[in-house]
């Protein structure tokens, strides 16, 4: 499986192809771009993209896909005014401020958020997936571009995956240039927290083992797999193609078990599991194929649960699914969104937030600055209607990468790899915060973008004199080697 480059001649599509590239690449880098000022680096750069950004390919489905998108643009702007302004439309002022003026016993301009202006600085993180699955969707478009945001993203990880093993080996106390404060025993590459991590290498890995079943189907000269002689047809790939893709596979795989996050590899496991199935779906066995598939990718799983991720299975036998401390964080976020139901307490407010519905059960060390499920924490700071709006995005975008997974013929691969990177790390995200990572963020909802713009059937394309003649030579080059084979192998 070679990764080809192409000529490239100018247009005005390449700088916005080569700064999504750059940034898809790049945002997991800095610290996992958590801080303010590589946010906004980020968004200045896909800013600029998507002023170049090609429009040639888009069609009627992604211009729906885009006014979709505008639709949320204008939910959160419209939230955005409710919580900055000094006079909003229909937003209550928090009752906070006036209960500071009473003890003050001076006057203090009201706001519908409990902090005020925080709404504009924690609008970078929001604003820089919605201007890469944008530039996702426009880039995209174009099915060689979008292949290769899938190639930069797996490239990309398994560089970060190399490096935090050899980091872990050598100075498992650094993190970059920085000094490792937490998570001592995991790896966690150049993220802060290792969920994040695992969710990252994860991702990564599923995207490599779908690229190399891809390579694999398309080297095995039946239209169907026969699996009887598949062992046959695999010895005929040289091993000097496949083996560097194996070995990026394994290199996330296993930095991913060196996170020891259980919700990351176990969720990890799983889309690697349903993605191979999915993608294997038309050459197993009717009926009972489904099912073999699925069976034995949980055996694999436990396998290499058991072979690389012994600290893993030790934190699932003495922590369970999920922390006492987690629940009870959710608990006290219910009872928030309940007091804040409409516009909620005020984007990027949680930290603040929280204390007073703090549970007791709850440990005393430490401060809560996120509620470890992103859903609930949307739904405390914008409001319920706000996180119900952008539920149905995330519901009609999981929606039709199922179309084109599914009625797709060719590059069928680039919304599953979508789809299977979006299942995973929306159901992490209901756990922890890794959509709240832009060095997580930012790269797949590029592939998001890129996804949703492969998931519709391009225009059928009269083939020529020529290309029927080239089936035609290739045909019978086929039915050559089919007479070459013995006799059991043809009826297999």
């Amino acid at each position: 499986m070679r990764l080809r480059l192409p000529h490239i001649s100018w247009s005005w599509s390449l700088p916005a192809a080569f700064i999504l590239y750059f940034v898809a690449a790049f945002a997991p880098f800095p610290f996992g771009s958590t801080n303010d000022l590589s946010i906004a680096f980020w968004c200045l750069c896909l800013g600029i993209a998507l002023i170049f950004a090609p429009t040639g390919d888009l069609r009627k489905p992604h211009l729906w896909l885009l006014a979709g998108i505008a639709i949320i643009v204008a939910g959160y702007a419209f939230v955005l005014h409710e919580q900055l302004s000094d006079h909003p439309w229909a937003a209550p002022f928090q009752p906070i401020w006036k209960q500071a003026s009473d003890l003050l016993q001076m006057p203090i301009a009201p706001s519908a958020s409990i902090v005020k202006n925080e709404a504009f600085f924690a609008l970078g993180a929001p604003l820089a997936n919605i201007l890469a699955i944008v530039l996702g969707i426009s880039v995209g478009a174009e099915r060689e571009r979008a292949r290769r945001i899938l190639w930069v993203i797996a490239i990309s990880g398994a560089l970060y995956a190399f490096y935090g093993v050899l980091s872990f080996l050598i100075e498992p106390t650094m993190i970059l240039w920085r000094d490792k404060t937490a998570y001592l025993g995991s790896v966690t590459g150049t993220f802060i927290n290792r969920n994040t991590a695992a969710a990252y290498f994860g991702s990564c890995a599923v995207i490599w083992i779908l690229l190399i079943l891809e390579d694999f189907r398309r080297r095995l000269p039946e239209r169907h797999i026969a699996w009887r002689r598949l062992s046959l047809d695999l010895r005929e790939i040289p091993p000097k193609e496949i083996l560097p893709q194996l070995l990026a596979l394994l290199i996330c795989l296993m930095a991913m078990f060196m996170t020891t996050s259980r919700a990351g590899v176990g969720l990890s496991l799983l889309a690697m599991i349903v993605a191979t199935t999915v993608f294997l779906r038309k050459d197993l066995p009717p009926r009972t194929g489904i099912w073999i598939a699925l069976g034995s990718g949980v055996v694999i799983a436990l396998g290499l649960l058991q072979l690389l991720g012994g600290q893993v299975s030790s934190r699932f036998d003495s922590q369970g699914l999920v922390d006492e401390g987690r629940v009870e964080a959710w608990k006290s976020t219910l009872r928030i969104i309940g007091d804040n139901p409409w516009f909620g307490t005020g984007m990027g407010t949680f930290q603040w937030a929280f204390p007073p519905y703090r549970s007791p059960h709850i440990s005393i060390r430490g401060i809560w600055d996120a509620a470890h499920s992103t859903p609930l924490e949307l739904a405390s700071e914008v409001g319920i209607p706000m996180a119900l709006l952008v539920a149905a995005g995330w519901t009609i975008m999981l929606l039709v990468l199922a179309n084109g997974v599914l009625g797709r013929r060719r590059d069928a691969i680039i919304p599953l790899a979508a789809a299977a990177t979006a299942t995973l790390s929306l159901l992490h995200s209901c756990l922890d915060f890794t959509l709240q990572v832009p060095g997580y963020s930012i790269p797949f909802f590029a592939l998001f973008g890129a996804g949703l713009a492969q998931s519709f059937r391009t225009a059928e394309v009269r083939p020529t004199e020529e290309t029927i003649a080239c089936q035609a030579a290739g045909r019978g080059a086929h039915g050559a080697r089919r007479r070459a084979l013995p006799a059991e192998a043809r009826a297999s």
